[in-house]
């Protein structure tokens, strides 16, 4: 028999040459019968177009369109209060809004130097006063926006800077050459070079770079607007922190008025997860020179993402990557700019796709995908390849509730993709003899074993006696009210745990009602400032504050409701500290796994229902609330440095108050 070789998940398996035949003969019926529905349905579309435009025509409809239009506006009102949740919704979502513009307005002119403060910035003396090399690419620059981006530089409260300006402009725009001659003709520090062709944004700011004399690069729009204080911002954090690659938050603004924001966006610190999926440094990216040593500034291969490219590069091989949480970038909205959409700009797409590809392969990473996400579409989810066929042993603490640990442990059952996995249940006081009945129905499972722990309830310890139980090369710490949502959970945690610079994973968890409970833990944040969950009560479908529900990024702790880690990471750690019986174990664990050096890592894509608090009741009130107080003092006292600093991946421009991102104003 004849037989061809093919390719199956790395392996090459023989398909007989009549399997090849049979499936041809499908695909052709499967061609043919498609090609006749198509053309069926084209006759109908064509026949509903006729009795449409029948009815638009008629006298009466065109007379009824005033009362439809207010009609659909009073349903789209309705609609927009349905989608607040409650009228309540509507006065939170209003609040917040409202605080949005006074911060607007807080970070635009406003936040401008006094003439006081900006004497004092101008007479520092660093220890090292370096030299700012500004690369700015021109290409038929609007004449406003030239002397805005032009002007923001001149008025810079740190004086020891040089702009490099390599115009590719055509013979229509001559008068930008022309601006450009004149201005440098009065300050030295402008340099300008008229190009013989344009070579697009990586050819034409590479040539930026050649005019360059700076210690340090950096990288500027030519639409685009700076913050007075940048550069001294940034060169006091090269001196302080030794910075050699320094960004910052920026907004996008319009009508050539940086008062009239569109979005703020404030940053975490250095995250590779998060700058992997979604290119969040951006703007205004400064580095020391030597980074470029042995590499080039902008690859031609990869414009339209070239700075994420760049970023990327760059960012792997600096040993200082400092943000400054202040917003001090202006990033013009208009026809023609991505802020305005990346519509203007479609070939940016594959470019950041093909950027992200080299980095994971440099990275020693293969056989992954990286598709864009809802949140926008060079917003990438990475599917990375699992290695080989691990071992996860689902860790689930229990003591009586049945029906939520039937309902949990079904759900594993029947909606897991991955079945190597044991669970092993930790049996804890129970007293009903429903759930001891229902032990003995999972004894005939043999992916299920029970084990017992005497004593009183505690969360760490239950599950680090689990834990000792556990055959696995992954332990997954799993609430008994969860509930699996996504089919392939198991996966979308572990190709995250298998890293080997990742400590825990945790999954995206849902309330009943479909609002979320867990989409990342921030450590200070809430009432007793210890920690709390962003995003609460936010729901399913939001994208989130800057598209951050959409893709897996690195976060300070996760939930043990829904955690995944090695074993032998587990046990290096020290496993839950038993101290905390009941609250802040899972977070405390986290920190603990960052102090040895790994990533603890969210993934929206691992969804679950978590019908928090059924189990073992609400800690407002009591000996419960005098317990968490108790807690709550003593994670204070051991994390107080960590606390202190603040949380790396949120920023301090928000309110700890709440978890929804408002601002500190």
């Amino acid at each position: 028999m004849d037989q061809k070789k093919e390719k199956n998940g790395g392996q090459e398996s023989v398909v007989p040459e009549k399997d090849y035949k049979e499936a041809y003969e499908q695909e052709h019926y499967k061609s043919t019968y498609l090609a006749g529905r198509v053309a069926e349905l084209e006759d109908q579309v064509d026949d509903l177009q006729f009795k449409l435009d029948r009815i638009k025509n008629n006298p009466v409809w065109k007379a009824s369109t005033p009362l439809r239009k207010c009609m659909h506006f009073a349903i789209r009102q309705v609609d927009r209060v349905k989608n607040c949740g409650s009228i309540g919704g509507v006065v939170t979502k209003m609040k917040y809004k409202a605080n949005e513009r006074k911060a607007m307005k807080h970070y635009g002119t406003e936040s401008f130097p006094s003439e006081e403060e900006r004497k004092r910035q101008e007479e520092t003396v660093f220890p090292n006063m370096v030299k700012i090399s500004i690369l700015t690419p021109l290409w038929n620059t609007p004449e406003n926006f030239l002397r805005d981006m032009i002007g923001s530089v001149q008025k810079q409260t740190y004086g020891n800077w040089e702009l490099c300006l390599a115009d590719g402009s055509d013979d229509a725009h001559a008068y930008v050459g022309e601006i450009c001659r004149e201005l440098a003709g009065k300050d030295e520090r402008i340099r300008y070079r008229k190009l013989e062709k344009n070579e697009g944004i990586a050819g034409n700011t590479n040539q930026c770079l050649t005019m360059a004399t700076g210690e340090y690069i950096g990288l500027f729009d030519h639409d685009d607007m700076l913050h007075p204080c940048v550069l001294f911002e940034y060169v006091k954090a090269i001196n302080e922190k030794n910075a050699d690659y320094v960004y910052c938050d920026e907004a996008t603004f319009k009508n050539g008025d940086i008062n009239q924001m569109i979005t703020m966006h404030f940053k975490p610190d250095y995250a590779i997860d998060n700058l992997r999926a979604n290119n969040y440094i951006c703007h205004f990216s400064v580095f020391s020179r030597k980074l470029l040593d042995g590499t080039e500034l902008f690859r031609t291969k990869f414009d339209g993402s070239q700075d994420h490219d760049m970023i990327l590069r760059l960012t792997d091989k600096a040993e200082h990557v400092v943000h400054v949480p202040k917003l001090l970038y202006y990033w013009r909205l208009h026809a023609g700019s991505v802020a305005s959409g990346i519509e203007a700009k479609p070939y940016a797409i594959e470019s950041a796709r093909g950027a992200v590809a080299d980095h994971l392969r440099k990275h020693g990473f293969e056989h992954f995908t990286i598709t864009s996400t809802r949140a926008f579409e060079t917003i990438f989810k990475i599917t990375y390849e699992i290695i080989g066929d691990p071992k996860i042993s689902i860790i689930i603490p229990n003591k009586d509730h049945v029906e939520d640990l039937r309902r949990c442990v079904t759900s594993i059952i029947e909606k897991s993709t991955y079945d190597n996995y044991e669970i092993v249940i930790v049996e804890n006081n129970s007293e009903t003899k429903e759930i001891f009945s229902y032990y003995e129905e999972l004894k005939n499972n043999p992916s299920i074993k029970i084990v017992t722990f005497k004593g009183a309830f505690n969360y760490s310890a239950v599950n680090n006696f689990g834990v000792g139980a556990a055959t696995g090369d992954y332990v997954l710490l799993l609430n008994n009210d969860t509930q699996v949502i996504t089919v392939n959970w198991l996966e979308e945690l572990l190709m995250y745990a298998q890293r080997e610079d990742v400590g825990a994973v945790g999954g995206k968890l849902y309330y009943a009602d479909k609002t979320i409970q867990h989409a990342g833990v921030v450590i200070g944040l809430g009432a007793h400032r210890t920690a709390g969950h962003t995003h609460y009560r936010q729901k399913r479908e939001n994208l989130g504050y800057m598209g951050r529900l959409c893709y897996a990024q690195d976060v300070s702790a996760v939930t043990g409701a829904c955690l995944m880690v090695k074993k032998k990471l587990y046990e290096e750690a020290g496993g839950l500290d038993e101290g905390f019986a009941v609250s802040l174990n899972d977070v405390d664990f986290c920190l603990k796994l960052r102090q040895l050096g790994y990533l603890n890592v969210f993934t929206p894509f691992a969804e679950l229902y978590h019908y928090e608090s059924v189990s073992r009741g609400l800690d407002t009130d009591g000996e419960k609330a005098a317990r968490y107080n108790e807690e709550s003092a003593r994670f204070r006292e051991k994390w107080k440095v960590q606390l202190e600093a603040g949380d790396p991946y949120y920023n301090p421009n928000f309110t700890m108050d709440k978890s929804d991102f408002s601002l500190r104003v």
